[in-house]
C-alpha cells in the first residue's frame, strides 16, 4: 500500500490455507504443483484476477491475497471464495483439497513440515536455521492478515493506538485452533499461544505480542525496529532478515506499504467469516479512531501489561474471558466495570450495525459467532468437549470444515 492511501480508504487482505490429502486429511507437500508458472515452473506467486496466490514457510500451505489495495471490503468474501473453489479443483487430480483453521488437528511436524525450496528459499533457510522451524509455532499456523493504510505520522499514531486496543479482544470471535495432535488441549487458541513462542530464542522478534506503545514512526524505528535488527545481526550476517516483516508482533508496521497488518486472526471455516470479521474489525477501529468515547491522549496513555493480560486470557478462553480492567472497557465505549469478550464484542458490533456500517451478510455472519461463539468454541461442542477425541471423530469433523470452505458456509452447530 503505498503512502498516499488514506485511513481506511483501502484495505488487503491475505488468507491462509493449509493443502491436505483429499482422503486421510493429513497435510500434503504439494503447493509447488499448485503454484506454478506458464511453463509449469514453481513460482512464488500466481497472479489471478484481483485475487492472488502465493507460497508460505512451508509446502502444505497456500495464501490468498489481494493483489492491490481494495477500495471496500464488500464482495471480496465472493471473490476469495471463487479462488478457492478454483484451487480445489486444481488440486482434485492431485488428490488434495484445502483445509481451513488456525493450527491442523494432527500434523507432527518434526516429521510432515516440508520447507518451500523454491523463491525465497534463502529466507525460509535462514528462519530455520536460527528458530528450527520443525515445530508448530512455525509449520503450522494459518492465520488472517489484515492491512490498513496510514497516510503520514499523524494518522500512523491514531491507528496504531487503536489497534493495541482492539487486539486483546481478537480472540474472543477468530479463535480457530483448540486441537493440536489429536488432543484438545483447553486452549482456545493454539495457533496463538504457540506464534507468541516461537521466536523467544531472540525476544526482541515478537516483543509481548501486544505492541509497545509508539506513536510516530521515528519511536517506532527507535524502540522496535533497530534493536530488533541488532538481535538478529549476530545470527543472519548476511542481512537476510534484515527487514520490516521479521517483525512478529500481533500488529507489524510496514512503512514501505504505509500499511500496518494485524497478524492476530486465526483464518476461519469459510470467507464468509473471516471477511464479516474483517469488517467488524474496521468498524471499530474507525469508532476508536474518531475518538467517539475517549480521547486519542488517553488510548494511547494505555500501557501494554492490561492489554497483555487480556490477550493472554483470551489465547485460552477466547469468548468467555472476562475483562476486569474498567478503564479499559470505558476507553471502548463500555460502562460496565467487568464483562465477557462475548460481550463485549456483542456490544461493538450491535454500534456497527447501528451506524450501518455492516451488510446482510457480514451482520448475520457475525451474530453466529456471537450466539454460539468462535469456531473454536464450536470444534470443541462439535467434538462433545473431550479432551482426546477419537481420530474417527476428528477426521469427520475436520473433513466438514473442508466441506464448509469448499461451498463457503458457516459451521453452526447450536449455541
Amino acid at each position: 500500500m503505498p503512502e498516499s492511501h488514506r485511513l481506511f480508504s483501502v484495505y488487503g487482505v491475505e488468507l491462509e490455507y493449509m493443502v491436505v490429502d483429499a482422503e486421510s486429511l493429513d497435510v500434503c507437500p504439494v503447493a509447488d504443483r499448485l503454484l506454478c508458472d506458464s511453463q509449469g515452473q514453481p513460482t512464488g506467486e500466481v497472479c489471478r484476477d484481483g485475487i492472488d496466490w502465493s507460497n508460505e514457510l512451508v509446502a502444505h500451505v497456500v495464501e490468498l491475497k489481494t493483489a492491490q489495495p481494495a477500495p471496500t471490503l464488500a464482495g471480496l468474501a465472493d471473490r476469495f471464495q471463487t479462488e478457492v473453489g478454483e484451487i480445489n479443483r486444481r488440486l482434485a487430480p492431485l488428490n488434495a483439497r484445502l483445509m481451513p483453521g488456525g493450527m491442523h488437528p494432527w500434523m507432527d511436524p518434526a516429521e510432515e513440515t516440508v520447507l518451500w525450496p523454491h523463491a525465497y528459499g534463502a529466507v525460509y533457510s535462514a528462519f530455520d536455521k536460527i528458530f528450527g522451524c520443525q515445530g508448530h509455532g512455525w509449520s503450522n499456523l494459518q492465520s488472517v492478515h489484515l492491512n490498513l493504510p496510514f497516510h503520514g505520522s499523524e494518522e500512523f499514531g491514531r491507528l496504531h493506538a487503536a489497534i493495541r486496543l482492539l487486539l486483546p479482544l481478537l480472540p474472543g470471535l477468530t479463535a480457530s485452533s483448540p486441537v493440536v495432535e489429536d488432543e484438545v488441549t483447553g486452549l482456545m487458541d493454539n495457533r496463538l499461544e504457540y506464534y507468541r513462542l516461537n521466536s523467544r530464542a531472540i525476544p526482541e522478534v515478537a516483543g509481548r505480542v501486544i505492541p509497545e506503545a509508539v506513536f510516530t514512526p521515528d519511536d517506532y524505528a527507535r524502540e522496535i525496529l533497530q534493536p530488533l535488527y541488532a538481535a538478529i545481526a549476530p545470527h543472519d550476517p548476511d542481512g537476510v532478515l534484515q527487514h520490516e516483516w521479521l517483525n512478529a508482533r500481533g500488529a507489524i508496521a510496514r512503512f514501505e506499504r504505509g500499511a500496518i497488518e494485524i497478524r492476530v486472526m486465526d483464518v476461519q471455516e469459510c470467507p464468509l467469516a473471516d471477511l464479516s470479521i474483517c469488517a467488524a474489525v474496521v468498524a471499530v477501529l474507525r469508532e476508536l479512531v474518531a475518538e467517539t468515547h475517549a480521547p486519542l491522549s488517553a488510548q494511547m496513555a494505555l500501557p501494554i501489561d492490561p492489554l497483555q493480560s487480556v490477550f493472554l486470557e483470551s489465547i485460552r478462553n477466547a469468548e468467555r474471558t472476562v475483562v476486569w480492567h474498567e478503564d479499559y472497557l470505558q476507553l471502548l465505549g463500555i460502562s460496565e466495570s467487568s464483562c465477557t469478550l462475548q460481550q463485549v464484542w456483542d456490544t461493538l458490533i450491535g454500534r456497527a450495525v447501528a451506524r450501518g456500517e455492516l451488510d446482510r451478510a457480514q451482520q448475520q455472519t457475525l451474530e453466529v459467532l456471537i450466539a454460539e461463539g468462535p469456531l473454536a468454541r464450536r470444534i470443541c461442542r462439535g467434538l462433545r468437549d473431550r479432551r482426546d477425541p477419537s481420530p474417527e471423530a476428528l477426521a469427520e469433523l475436520y473433513e466438514f470444515l473442508c466441506d464448509c470452505l469448499a461451498q463457503g458456509t458457516l459451521f453452526q452447530i447450536g449455541a
